[in-house]
């Protein structure tokens, strides 16, 4: 197992062109979402963070909170996004990190879960509202199997915080670009860049910044000090507006080079 940070390992001399895609599992329904992995694997999607669908995501805005509604509508479960990962690990290396909230991995089991996600081959996982003080209990299952446990760092996150998460974490960092849910928005706050170079002074680990990114120049100015950026509720957005026509998986990956490409030039 590869892990998520030598994906998103700097290459000396060269600018980060990491870009990661989040999409929810099962939305718009699990076929789509095979066929969007493996596309966006093609694409050149550094890493993928796949959403197991919650009923009550607080992190989250409304755009991926109705991508949850419409999954679970379908009656996506835990055991379907791991088998959905498995399928899509057995025809591409893109690595894939699980992202969830606590409540419905506690209720599948977290020993479970990890041996189930070792043998799907999914590299890391994310879990929102798991904060590394309680994360004493839950790591270790992942850890032994090679699997990255990744944490959130805010804005807000005062030094000794940032430390506690550096020693908690493994594969990247990801760093909050703002105070409140994901979202499309505007600018991006010059509290991200602040944030990386604080993450910096106690981690070696990679550093992506998510929440807002939607358009290639904002995509341009996370790759100028982080290593990656993170594009959720805009992808999840052109998925939704998609809906039900047969070029779905091509807009959608066309949107993730616009992305890519766009911030390359």
């Amino acid at each position: 197992m590869p892990g998520t940070a030598a994906r998103l390992a700097r290459v000396e001399g060269q600018r980060p062109n990491g870009l990661i895609p989040f999409i929810t599992a099962g939305d718009p329904d699990l076929e789509t979402t095979g066929e969007l992995i493996l596309a966006l694997d093609r694409a050149g999607a550094a890493v993928l963070e796949l959403g197991v669908p919650f009923s009550d995501p607080m992190a989250d805005g409304p755009v991926i909170q109705r991508a949850s509604e419409r999954a679970l509508k379908n009656r996506v479960s835990v055991s379907d996004c791991l088998a959905l990962a498995g399928q899509a690990r057995r025809e591409c290396s893109l690595p894939i990190v699980l992202f969830s909230y606590l409540n419905p991995l506690l209720s599948f089991g977290l020993e479970r879960l990890a041996e189930e996600m070792s043998e799907s081959r999914i590299e890391g996982l994310l879990v929102t509202d798991l904060t590394p003080e309680e994360s004493g209990a839950v790591t270790p299952a992942f850890r032994a199997r090679g699997i990255d446990v990744i944490f959130l760092a805010a804005p807000t996150s005062t030094d000794d915080r940032l430390e506690l998460i550096s020693r908690a974490a493994s594969g990247f960092i990801y760093a909050v670009s703002r105070t409140g849910v994901t979202g499309v928005q505007e600018n991006l706050s010059e509290a991200a860049r602040q944030l990386a170079g604080r993450i910096r002074r106690f981690s070696s680990l990679p550093v992506a910044v998510g929440f807002g990114v939607s358009r290639p120049e904002q995509v341009r100015e996370v790759w100028q000090f982080a290593d990656a950026a993170v594009v959720g509720s805009a992808l999840v957005r052109e998925i939704e507006q998609r809906r039900g026509q047969a070029d779905l998986v091509k807009r959608v990956t066309d949107f993730f080079r616009w992305l890519k490409e766009g911030s390359e030039g």
